[in-house]
């Protein structure tokens, strides 16, 4: 339910930003209520609270984010506010920018690696994504599993590319236990 309403709303928003012209200009917007709604943990209390009346919920919004941001990112947050969908915002604000990202033809990736990657060699692999999706940038993180072995895993959103030796000997075993499997039942 929490993924239908923040696509249902993460897509109004986005389709606003596309028609206006103004998907950067939202997109930096989104950034600050962001970084406002971090800053302050006891807002969220107050707006999620089930005793307080959402005019006053309503008139706090607009004291905090009037001349902040927008007048369509303050209408919006009212909207979100005024259907008691406040706890959806972080889900709602992160589709935002997921498509915002898409949109702008970037790409998030995240990269494990058995042991940390040098310069050099998040450059290749930054190269080969660009080379072989249909991004114009990459926003990559690295990690490191020394459990891998060897090898990377890379994850595009829901696209997995596993080449580590930990992933190869399982596949191995498996194909092993099978051979076995079968070699006993003939």
């Amino acid at each position: 339910m929490a993924k239908l309403v923040s696509k249902t709303y993460g897509d109004a928003l986005f389709g606003l930003a596309v028609e206006e012209n103004r998907v950067d200009e939202f997109s930096e917007e989104v950034a600050v209520i962001r970084q406002v709604l971090a800053d302050n943990p006891e807002f969220e209390k107050i707006l999620v609270h089930p005793e307080i009346p959402k005019e006053h919920k309503l008139d706090l919004v607009e004291k905090v984010f009037k001349g902040q941001v927008s007048d369509d990112l303050t209408g919006f947050l009212r909207i979100v506010v005024t259907k008691g969908r406040y706890k959806d915002l972080p889900a709602i604000f992160a589709y935002f920018t997921a498509k915002v990202k898409e949109y702008n033809k970037t790409g998030v990736a995240e990269v494990i690696s058995a042991a940390p990657l040098n310069g050099e060699q998040k450059k290749k692999i930054e190269q080969k994504l660009l080379d072989t999706t249909r991004y114009e940038t990459m926003e990559i993180e690295y990690k490191v599993d020394e459990g891998a072995i060897g090898g990377l895993v890379i994850r595009i959103g829901d696209r997995i590319v596993d080449s580590t030796i930990r992933s190869k000997l399982a596949a191995l075993t498996r194909n092993l236990m099978k051979i076995s499997l079968e070699a006993e039942l003939n």
